[in-house]
């Protein structure tokens, strides 16, 4: 990984702030007063410093991932969108049938196989998904079992949100063609300051991640400009995930708490010198990170046990 280009000190700030394990170290850090302002303050930083060390993208055939070497076996994390469109699934499967071919081993985050490789049966899903629902389970959250029905008034208001969040961001991006890229922006950042609650700053979910998954969904070739965004989004995952827990904990459980999931089920289960593991790509960054922890040392598997 280059620099791109840091001061000293820049490069400073961003050791430090890639070592913080909790709010209370970043508000330390930071001289903020509370641990919003000091999340907030941190991201901004870390968006910027983070845009100088990841280095823009160029478009190309290749699938952009992410490698971490641990216990002997390389891991390569390949973010991807949940769109299912037939030009990412043409140019994923393309991809997955070489690394098939040359004997690696290919996990995917449960819910992308079906979409993308239903009928690859060498893919293998992890089990991210029962992993979450089964914490949900041991901690009496009613609201994550499968019969469970969204009667509450404040789930039904969340997804009318979601879907006219959905349906705002997708009217300015069509919108470009006709006011030009730069207003279409600057339009999606206030559409965003305005509609983001959050538990969607956690998730990275706002008009410039929606833009570039479309992007990348339309033109797999834009998949590293996608997975370059959210590595500048994602400040490092014990702070993401404290900061979510605050808000709403069931949704961690099915957002950055599966990174850690898929890490050490990937950790559990490698058989071959080259693991590659397909994940959304807001998880990408999340992964990366505690596979890191696996090669470091500071990470190990005890405690894992298989879901039903």
């Amino acid at each position: 990984m280059t620099d791109g280009g840091l001061t000293p000190d820049e490069r400073e700030r961003l050791a430090s702030l890639r070592s913080v394990r909790s709010l209370a170290e970043l508000a330390e850090l930071t001289d903020a007063t509370t641990a919003d302002e000091a999340y907030f303050d941190a991201k901004s930083d870390w968006y910027v410093l983070r845009g100088k060390e990841v280095p823009p993208p160029e478009d190309g055939d290749c699938l952009p991932g992410d490698s971490v070497e641990a216990d002997g076996t390389e891991f390569v994390v390949h973010g991807v969108t949940h769109a299912g469109t037939d030009s990412e699934r043409s140019f994923l499967r393309g991809h997955v049938n070489r690394f098939v071919e040359a004997d690696e081993t290919v996990y995917t985050e449960q819910g992308i196989r079906p979409m993308y490789f239903a009928d690859i049966d060498a893919v293998r899903e992890i089990d991210d998904y029962r992993w979450s629902m089964e914490i949900c389970r041991q901690r009496n959250i009613d609201t994550c079992i499968e019969d469970a029905k969204p009667d509450d008034i404040s789930e039904n208001f969340e997804t009318l949100a979601s879907v006219f969040r959905s349906t705002l961001f997708s009217l300015i991006d069509s919108g470009k063609r006709v006011y030009g890229e730069r207003f279409a922006d600057a339009l999606g950042d206030v559409a965003t300051d305005f509609l983001t609650r959050p538990e969607h700053i956690a998730k990275g979910d706002d008009f410039e991640a929606y833009r570039r998954s479309r992007e990348a969904a339309r033109n797999p070739r834009r998949l590293g400009a996608l997975q370059r965004y959210y590595k500048r989004r994602f400040l490092p995952q014990p702070v993401e995930r404290e900061w979510l827990r605050r808000y709403d904990p069931e949704l961690e459980l099915f957002t950055h708490a599966r990174n850690e999931r898929i890490a050490d089920y990937a950790v559990f289960h490698a058989d071959s010198p080259r693991v590659r593991l397909v994940v959304g790509a807001a998880h990408q960054p999340g992964v990366v990170y505690y596979l890191r922890e696996h090669s470091d040392g500071s990470r190990d598997l005890s405690g894992f046990e298989l879901t039903g």
